[in-house]
């Protein structure tokens, strides 16, 4: 048919459909409408028809074989959820319709052809048309005041005890209604005047039974302490056992360590120590998984002989026994992290394992008003990541002879669509889906009204181009790993954020980098590059492909070594990012001390990786090097054992009750890691 024609069948659909003067269209009315439209072309017509219904039972025959498998055998793509449980197992499989569903009726025929061959990985496709991605939830301002949730209003909190409470209710409804990671930035500082509102509390008690004003206060101070170990205990209850609607447990971070006030440090305090005594009956203790732990470094504070250096320390002890917390510099050499910090007293928490925040001003946007213009950060959220197959589009552009630029181009141009469509299908959404962000103030700028649309608030919202196996990347360039070369690897980097910016300033949308943690991706890719070019050494002869800008982790460099040359990268991926390395002699604080500072200096956001495993049956429990998992229980001989290490940007268990919730290919890399 000529352009012409199909203009003219356009026309005549279009006409047809207005005269049924329905709102909503069955599917039927809308094939009489179709085949009148068409009716001088019936061989087209039957061609298209046809098409849709045995593309439709291809759709269904795929959800009903997902859900089999989902049913029979579990999904092991996500190590923090446990798809044994029922309510898991239906999550999974809203899931995995919603996924077929986008894929297949809300992408171009080019978007689809690049995420079904490998190029492009579309993340949380189930979700994202609903809800959006990781966020910094502002906690201070829905308690505040008072707030309602659920139909219900809630006061702000009297004390510490129910602020504890409260903030554990409200971050489980919160985290709820989206994807990704939800943080509680600077909790030790929000926690700090509920902490005085229960010491005077405690304190007058004491004094109106006659006892004296020192001795009271020291009383009352003691039951702070008391309350804070005992809310930081109850959240990690609540957020280790409670499942969340997607199926998992809530990815929930809590940021701290830079409060000064004392209440603040008693926040800190406590936090490090109910993490690392651990949960369980006596004997069989072991730490949980959430909240993720970051502990904000500020060399003016925390360096030796200043005034916050005991927190850090007791920071360190915490983190030779049960990985957390990690670390992020506010003061280090580069990076936008420290950058912020330094020139306006701002800290950009992390969002998830990863995910960072571009500057956005109060007042002028994407560039300051004036001098006097501050950027905002807490309140703000993503909106979703699109991640490049960086190996395959080079091998593409080879196996072409076409130019690699041009290819990634093709491939960037893709991805940018995708956001715009993610964009603009939020922008429609009601308030009324996440009250508690859009109309109770937990996001910036939320306190629209029930029926108004969020598109006010995707004004400050970053939308991320993902990239992963750089390692693979050089290796496919000329043979060398990042720890030999990487400086092919630094100017395709350096391209795409070239291209991103671009694209920013075209779209008006805060774009921004990703260095992707694949982590069931990492194998999906590594699968569809060699159907596509087949296995190349040292780069598709594994079973996975390498995170982001890492080395491979069978890499035998030592935690500095690795640092360095991962620092190379850092400011290149800037909407998400993290450095971490295997710690292999926890008795040796000063030796973790080092390696952190070290990190510290660099700017980075640092994670360390231990093994660590306890025994279910007779409690032994043992950190060892990494480079031989244990199996059995040395002691008692049994498979019933809980072994925790990094996945990528956060910890998960590599064995529960003796098997794994990682998938094979996560395990197959864990079990090649040296440096990592």
């Amino acid at each position: 048919m000529s352009d012409e024609e199909i203009e003219q069948v356009d026309r005549e659909f279009a006409k047809e459909l207005y005269a049924c003067d329905m709102s909503i269209v069955p599917y039927d009315k809308w094939r009489s409408c179709m085949s009148c439209a068409m009716k001088e072309y019936p061989e087209v017509l039957n061609a298209f028809l046809a098409a849709h219904k045995e593309e439709n039972a291809g759709y269904y025959e795929e959800i009903c074989n997902e859900m089999s498998k989902i049913v029979q055998a579990g999904d092991r793509s996500n190590g923090s959820v446990d798809s044994s449980l029922s309510s898991s197992k239906r999550a999974l499989i809203v899931d995995a319709v919603e996924k077929i569903t986008y894929r297949n009726y809300h992408l171009t025929n080019e978007q689809k052809d690049a995420y079904n061959t490998g190029y492009i990985y579309i993340h949380d496709m189930g979700h994202r048309r609903d809800s959006i991605n990781c966020c910094l939830f502002d906690m201070e301002s829905v308690l505040s005041g008072g707030f309602e949730m659920g139909e219900m209003w809630y006061e702000e909190p009297a004390t510490l005890r129910e602020a504890f409470d409260v903030i554990g209710s409200v971050s489980l409804n919160a985290a709820a209604q989206i994807y990704g990671g939800f943080t509680i930035p600077q909790i030790d500082e929000l926690l700090v005047k509920y902490a005085r509102k229960s010491f005077e509390l405690y304190r007058k008690r004491y004094m109106d039974r006659g006892i004296a004003e020192n001795l009271a206060a020291n009383l009352a101070d003691d039951h702070v302490v008391e309350d804070f170990q005992m809310g930081f205990f109850s959240l990690e209850e609540k957020f280790n056992s409670i499942i969340s609607p997607r199926g998992d447990y809530p990815f929930i971070t809590i940021t701290f360590g830079i409060g000064r006030d004392r209440f603040a440090q008693m926040a800190s305090k406590a936090a490090l120590m109910v993490r690392k005594n651990g949960h369980g009956k006596e004997g069989y203790k072991r730490p949980v998984l959430f909240p993720k732990l970051v502990f904000l470094f500020d060399k003016n504070l925390h360096e030796k002989g200043r005034e916050l250096y005991p927190l850090f320390q007791a920071a360190i002890d915490c983190s030779r026994k049960v990985m957390y917390p990690e670390y992020l510099s506010l003061t280090g050499e580069s990076g936008i992290v420290s950058e912020v910090y330094k020139k306006y007293g701002k800290v950009i928490s992390p969002m998830c394992c990863r995910a960072f925040l571009t500057k956005w001003f109060e007042r002028g946007g994407e560039s300051p008003a004036d001098e006097m213009d501050e950027p905002i950060f807490v309140g703000r959220f993503n909106i979703g990541v699109v991640s490049l197959n960086l190996p395959m589009i080079l091998a593409k552009s080879r196996e072409g002879g076409t130019d690699f630029y041009r290819e990634l181009d093709y491939y960037l141009k893709l991805s940018r669509q995708i956001h715009i469509s993610t964009y603009n299908f939020l922008a429609k959404k009601k308030a009324y889906t996440n009250p508690l962000a859009f109309m109770q103030g937990g996001l910036y700028g939320g306190y629209l009204d029930r029926n108004d649309t969020i598109a006010p608030l995707l004004k400050s919202a970053t939308a991320s181009f993902g990239f992963t196996a750089l390692n693979e990347l050089q290796r496919l360039y000329n043979g060398k790993s990042l720890v030999e070369d990487g400086a092919f690897a630094i100017d395709v980097l350096k391209y795409i954020n070239k291209k991103v910016e671009e694209f920013q300033r075209e779209d008006e949308i805060q774009y921004s980098v990703y260095g992707t943690p694949a982590e069931s991706l990492c194998g999906r890719q590594v699968k569809q590059f060699r159907e596509k070019y087949g296995i190349i050494e040292n780069v598709s002869d594994r079973e996975y492909f390498s995170n982001s800008f890492h080395c491979h982790v069978s890499e035998d460099i030592d935690p500095i070594q690795k640092q360095e040359y991962e620092s190379r990268f850092w400011n290149y991926a800037n909407g998400g990012k993290i450095q971490y390395i295997r710690f292999t002699v926890p008795h040796n604080a000063e030796a973790l001390e080092a390696i952190v500072l070290h990190a510290m200096k660099l700017g980075l956001y640092e994670g360390i990786n231990m093994s660590l495993a306890y025994c279910n049956t007779c409690g032994f429990e043992w950190k060892n090097d990494g480079k031989e998992r244990p199996v059995l229980c040395p002691k008692c001989n049994t498979a019933e054992m809980t072994v925790i290490e990094r996945m990528c940007g956060y910890i998960a268990y590599t064995r529960v009750h003796g098997e794994s919730r990682l998938n094979n290919a996560k395990m197959a890399e864990i079990e090649d890691r040296i440096s990592m």
